[in-house]
């Protein structure tokens, strides 16, 4: 499945059904009088979140989404059908903009959360309403109210606990190939992870999910690169894992690139939690690993680890000290295999 984390759609509510003008005619009963019903109201356009997407690649296909109109009032006080309405289903962690791309009307952040993003019109009134003692056959009903047209976007941000930030090539992708069920590609050559994955990694008997993003560069924050696009994907993640590449000749430069990028992106961001870890030291001796873990605890003014995701030393310590980050809350007990599953009323 490809992924889209932001599209432009196109929505109008219904508008409603107008009144009616009609007579009440029966035989023998010369002045029936007004029976004139109302119309029905329009269609709302809804925005739920759903369990089962991770990607917004449905509204590629379809940008236009129009509420039903309501139906016209009629004779014998009939009232018109309401239109129906129609549902936007999308992933948790969906931002609802307006035209502008700046200004977030919504922000949808868990699963079965519905919003009305506009509502129907609302029917006309039919000519009993206009019924009075001085004008006892009116021919006057209101038409409905007309729909709303507006122009949306969305922009998918992953719920994710943990992030991964790191240089290209630092072993992001092999990391959470290792610790979850999660196949990212994974290649010796740079930006092989061309959009975000996500993984759900367990730890003593709690799981987490962690996102892994495209490789940031220097001048990421102003467009250069792939990363620059994902970053929003970190922004909701309580911890971020910064990994370091060890074969690279100058490990603390590394760093200060990714906590510069990410320190421009937002403040919030670079403010995050994070964990600096010097990977691939399966491929250094001794020496060098005291080296440039020296090196980067000097940069970082903290605690480095050291993991490989190749050879899986470390990576157990790495992941307790991500799990101490993240809130109780946040966290979820490792459910046994061969549970039976809830049946919901929808599948993507």
């Amino acid at each position: 499945m490809k992924f889209l984390d932001l599209c432009k759609v196109y929505i109008r509510s219904g508008s409603g059904g107008n009144g009616c003008v009609s007579f009440r005619r029966e035989k023998y009963i010369e002045y029936g009088g007004p029976n004139g019903g109302d119309g029905g109201k329009g269609g709302s356009v809804i925005i739920e979140a759903v369990d089962g997407l991770n990607t917004l690649i449905d509204f590629r296909y379809q940008q236009h989404f129009f509420a039903q109109n309501g139906q016209g009032g009629m004779g014998s006080n009939r009232t018109g059908k309401d239109g129906k309405d129609i549902y936007l289903r999308v992933p948790a962690g969906t931002e609802i903009m307006d035209e502008d791309q700046e200004t977030v009307l919504f922000d949808i952040t868990e699963v079965g959360q519905k919003i009305v993003l506009i509502k129907g019109g609302n029917g006309g009134w039919g000519n009993l309403h206009f019924k009075s003692s001085t004008n006892q056959a009116p021919r006057t009903s209101n038409p409905g109210q007309e729909g709303i047209d507006r122009t949306i976007w969305l922009r998918l941000k992953l719920i994710a606990d943990a992030g991964l930030l790191g240089m290209p090539n630092a072993g992001k992708s092999t990391f959470l190939s290792v610790t979850s069920n999660a196949r990212p590609k994974v290649a010796d050559y740079p930006f092989t992870t061309m959009h975000p994955n996500l993984g759900v990694v367990g730890i003593d008997n709690t799981e987490f999910v962690v996102a892994d993003i495209p490789g940031l560069i220097e001048g990421a924050s102003e467009g250069r690169g792939l990363g620059d696009l994902f970053l929003g994907h970190v922004e909701r993640c309580a911890v971020l894992l910064h990994l370091v590449d060890g074969t690279s000749e100058d490990v603390a430069d590394d760093y200060n690139v990714i906590i510069g990028e990410i320190s421009n992106y937002t403040d919030e961001l670079g403010d995050k939690p994070r964990i600096t870890v010097l990977n691939k030291v399966d491929s250094l001796t001794d020496e060098e690993i005291a080296e440039k873990t020296q090196a980067l605890e000097k940069a970082s003014g903290g605690r480095v680890y050291t993991m490989s995701g190749i050879s899986r030393d470390g990576v157990d310590t790495v992941l307790r000290a991500l799990k101490a980050e993240i809130s109780m809350d946040r966290l979820r007990t490792k459910q046994a295999d061969g549970g039976d599953e809830e049946e919901t009323s929808w599948r993507p």
